[in-house]
């Protein structure tokens, strides 16, 4: 099955997207799979209906790309979200946005992240409200408010309380764009809005993720900084200055906004956590594994020239709060040397003390070239051990997903998913690990005739759970 649409280039990069929709299985697949692997890995990514030269990669149309696993037998789907922006372009022919600035006045693009919650599948971006989604179809139902409880921006990164099921959730540049104005809210384990609050940071940034403990909720606000006078005048809506420094907003879970004290550090910036806990040994620090850029890719200054880091990558670093420090400021220190981003954990340990970590990773080759996303890495943080597998050369690697072998698993114990596409061949293969031994390789994979564009984030939904709440990631 496929829809009619543009034709789109095919050029051999992990980058370009596909222009069709499909449903293919059983897929050939190698090797000894899991049978409590049962459930759907389900990806989301930009992927254009209509490319327009120099679009910006994030305004691409998200599409929903779902591997499905029951017994060693897997089947693929794919479909783009059918936002409001997308079927605009199915009837006009025409793209419907191609800046960062404009607003389409529609619900979005739904690309970067898929979830599950209080029995719903949620396509997001972090501009724009959910999008819900069917699980087994991919088919798109539509924006979702949680009966009206939703207001403006949400993020693409919302978290799960794994033991209360809440989804703790923010916004930036809301209700106004370009703006300081931010939001925080919690949806219940049962789909019930029970808190939503508005708040204004020191700046107006581009706030992508954010940190959630046991007993605290933290806001990063970097460098990356919005202007409405720049978006107005043609310059660049989000544009590098290091000189505002770096704020994180601490506020307790049981306060409200109105009780967020601001940390100072030095500038960078960090489009994902790995994850964020409290010290059981130290009660007044709190601590965040994040992947830091010195520099953001992907944005220039100002005035639109590039960035002076022609090619900045993420380095895992662990920032910590000493809740006593009057000054309020938070220590940095560098955990971990290979770069790489798309940090995982197994998320029944979110917001909690933790020990296993794993990233993407930047491999550099024999003849010292930086190989994007070429390997994962395993973290293991009360042994300091790490252990890694990289891919041939030049293939490309998605965010790993991690899926516990049972619910009561030890942590860590259970199976690692990614994607990777294969240079050589121009297609896909869904890979999986035993997660605490990457360097022996994949125990199996399934293969695609065709690549899967590179995206941001994905999820499991477990078989047993998919018509209740799937697991969500962060």
């Amino acid at each position: 099955m496929s829809d009619s649409a543009p034709s789109l280039s095919a050029l051999a990069s992990p980058l370009d997207p596909i222009g069709f929709e499909t449903q293919l299985g059983p897929l050939p697949s190698s090797g000894k799979w899991p049978p409590e692997l049962r459930g759907t890995l389900v990806r989301n990514g930009p992927n254009p209906y209509i490319e327009v030269p120099g679009s910006h990669w994030f305004l691409g149309d998200g599409m929903l790309h779902a591997f499905s696993i029951d017994n060693g037998v897997v089947h693929y789907r794919n479909r783009w979200i059918r936002t409001q922006r997308l079927v605009a372009q199915q009837a006009t022919g025409q793209p419907r946005a191609t800046s960062l600035s404009v607003s389409a006045g529609d619900d979005g693009t739904a690309n970067t992240n898929v979830i599950g919650h209080a029995g719903h599948m949620l396509a997001l971006e972090e501009a724009h409200l959910p999008i819900d989604i069917d699980v087994d179809s991919l088919d798109t139902i539509g924006p979702i408010d949680f009966n009206s409880g939703l207001n403006g921006a949400f993020t693409a990164h919302p978290k799960t309380d794994p033991h209360t099921g809440e989804l703790i959730f923010f916004g930036f540049g809301t209700p106004e764009q370009l703006s300081a104005g931010m939001s925080y809210g919690v949806i219940s384990a049962q789909g019930k809005v029970t808190r939503f609050e508005r708040f204004e940071a020191p700046y107006a940034s581009m706030v992508h993720d954010f940190m959630v403990t046991k007993d605290y909720v933290m806001f990063p606000v970097m460098p990356l900084t919005a202007s409405q006078e720049r978006a107005k005048n043609g310059l660049p809506p989000y544009a590098w200055e290091p000189e505002f420094g770096t704020r994180v907003g601490i506020m307790p879970r049981t306060g409200s906004t109105r009780d967020i004290e601001w940390w100072e550090g030095p500038p960078s910036y960090v489009f994902h956590p790995m994850n964020a806990w409290q010290d059981p040994n130290h009660p007044n620090l709190l601590h965040a594994d994040v992947m830091e850029f010195d520099v953001p890719p992907l944005f220039p200054l100002p005035d639109g020239s590039p960035s002076p880091d022609a090619n900045p990558v993420a380095h895992l670093v662990r920032w910590t709060f000493n809740t006593a420090d009057t000054r309020r400021r938070f220590t940095r220190i560098r955990i971990d040397p290979v770069p790489g981003e798309f940090p995982r954990i197994d998320e029944r340990f979110s917001g909690l003390p933790y020990r296993h970590g794993w990233y993407a990773s930047h491999v550099v080759t024999s003849d010292g070239r930086l190989q994007s996303y070429n390997g994962l890495r395993h973290v293991d943080h009360a042994t300091e051990e790490r252990s890694d597998f990289t891919f041939n050369p030049d293939d490309r690697v998605s965010e790993p997903v991690f899926v516990p072998r049972a619910a009561d698993a030890r942590e860590g114990d259970g199976w690692l998913l990614a994607v990777v596409w294969r240079a050589t061949e121009n297609r896909s293969d869904l890979v999986v690990f035993n997660a605490l031994d990457l360097a022996h390789g994949p125990v199996c994979s399934a293969a695609l005739p065709h690549r899967v564009p590179a995206g941001f984030h994905g999820n499991w939904f477990p078989a047993i759970e998919r018509k209740n709440v799937a697991q969500t990631g962060g």
